[in-house]
């Protein structure tokens, strides 16, 4: 496990953690980038890449903050690091941001250890920004967590031309009932998209030791993301 540095198009060069399986076969492993929520690539989204190594994954987890503050690593443990966080969202700028991960799925791609297949994994912020990897970019696949913001990107929908899975949280504080409700209907019959909701359950229900952790609705979506993401890369 290491840290990688990356160009990004528009000048400059951000870090992204790296992890790798222990043993990589011959022909490679599939890729996935891991995409930050808005507390940091800290060590939740460093333990969550570790595990995806594990399972037989190169993960690339980049930091998408570094136009702002390079190696933001935060909790949702206290008040202080919770606006910090949200200063941090509030001043990202989302195209760029996408940019960002173009050019970590390129690096992807292009490492010695990958097949040349990856796809796109998101929480939070990074939920919808999985969402935009679908509708944006040619990853093989996406899968997005809570993602929040996505009602606002509804009209990119006809551009998914690839699997996509998404995970609501039925009781998400960030992401309104009518919210939800546009998004099934103008996702849920769509031919590459699969949605799942969780009721009774949070944002960010998935953030191993967060303050909204869930653990049975948690592994529920673990099982259904690893099924996915082996169907769409193997």
């Amino acid at each position: 496990m290491s840290e990688i540095s990356i160009p990004a198009s528009d000048g400059g060069e951000f870090s992204a953690y790296l992890a790798t399986p222990a043993d990589v076969p011959a022909t490679g492993a599939p890729g996935l980038v891991l995409i930050q929520e808005i507390f940091g690539v800290n060590q939740e989204m460093r333990d969550r890449a570790d595990r995806l190594a594990a399972e037989g994954f190169v993960v690339l987890c980049p930091d998408l903050f570094w136009r702002q503050e390079p190696g933001v690593q935060l909790t949702d443990q206290s008040k202080e690091e919770w606006d910090r966080a949200f200063a941090l969202y509030q001043g990202f700028h989302e195209a760029k941001g996408i940019q960002d991960l173009i050019a970590t799925l390129f690096c992807l791609r292009e490492r010695p250890e990958c097949t040349g297949k990856a796809g796109a994994v998101g929480y939070c912020l990074g939920g919808k920004l999985a969402y935009l990897m679908a509708t944006r970019s040619d990853v093989e696949c996406a899968v997005a967590y809570y993602g929040v913001g996505i009602e606002a990107a509804l009209d990119e929908a006809n551009a998914i031309l690839r699997p996509l899975l998404l995970h609501i949280a039925e009781e998400d504080q960030f992401v309104s009932k009518e919210a939800q409700g546009e998004i099934t209907e103008a996702l849920g019959r769509h031919h590459c998209v699969t949605l799942h909701a969780y009721p009774g359950v949070d944002h960010a229900f998935a953030r191993t030791n967060g303050v909204t952790y869930d653990e049975k609705a948690a592994a529920l979506a673990g099982r259904r993301s690893r099924a996915f993401l082996k169907e769409h890369l193997s």
